[in-house]
């Protein structure tokens, strides 16, 4: 066992003691490095608390859309009521709700530091994917942050060396994938099962090193520690640009 692990956790949407109780059973200590795949906020009903605690114990945390959609909205100046009820219409009323209508100015700060993607040298982190069109350097928050079908169905792996981690589309709207299941595809891995969503509950925790998941349902509070072979389950692309996926993610 690799004495420093490197645990990856997907959208946590607000749901704060499912995300406490999921790092109880994986217990990370001060040697292994902790990353959160962005999603922090909307949906649930403690995004406030999710972002203090993410912040307060430095963990690295990517951005996701949700966190756009919030900075499309907060300390911009005029924003259109069209983007702002788009916002809350997209799980932005928990957010706001949880901070009692007032974000603290340091956590829109914050938010508006976290990187779009992390390279970790044999993983590259990133909350959505990217897209095989773009040159890398020419892509955005738009494809990072937002990127669903054009990236899962890459028909040959992205990078020649790194797998692609990512968060953002919920792995049960993969064909074949049942809710918890990690999804995988050509050079990446999905491992958003879905916190916030009825069909779910599941919150996940990957380490990468010695390839294990670790899993708190939001709904009846189950626990469970599991091989990555054992939760993965490989996608057929070849019917995913022709499945309506879940787009509320």
């Amino acid at each position: 066992m690799a004495n420093q692990r490197r645990i990856v956790i997907g959208d946590v949407h607000g749901h704060y003691e499912t995300l406490i109780a999921l790092l109880e059973s994986v217990a990370p200590n001060s040697d292994d490095q902790v990353y959160f795949l962005g999603d922090l906020i909307d949906r649930g009903p403690k995004s406030a608390e999710v972002v203090d605690f993410v912040m307060k114990h430095k963990y690295q945390c990517l951005r996701g859309n949700h966190e756009e959609m919030l900075l499309e909205v907060v300390g911009q100046g005029k924003v259109t009521v069209q983007l702002y009820q788009g916002w809350l219409h997209s799980g932005g009323y928990a957010t706001v709700t949880s901070y009692d209508s007032k974000i603290p100015q340091e956590h829109i700060d914050w938010m508006r530091e976290l990187p779009l993607y992390l390279d970790l040298g044999d993983v590259w982190l990133v909350h959505a994917g990217l897209s095989p069109h773009i040159p890398l350097e020419q892509q955005t928050s738009e494809q990072f942050c937002w990127i669903r079908e054009d990236f899962h169905a890459i028909p040959q792996p992205y990078f020649s060396d790194k797998l692609v981690i990512t968060g953002h589309t919920i792995t049960f709207t993969f064909p074949g994938v049942q809710p918890g299941q990690l999804a995988a595809g050509n050079g990446w891995l999905d491992i958003e099962t879905g916190a916030y969503h009825q069909n779910s509950g599941w919150l996940t925790a990957l380490d990468i090193d010695n390839q294990k998941v670790y899993q708190a349902n939001t709904q009846d509070r189950r626990l469970r520690i599991m091989p990555l072979t054992r939760a993965m389950v490989k996608v057929d692309i070849s019917s995913v640009r022709d499945r309506r996926m879940i787009r509320r993610a």
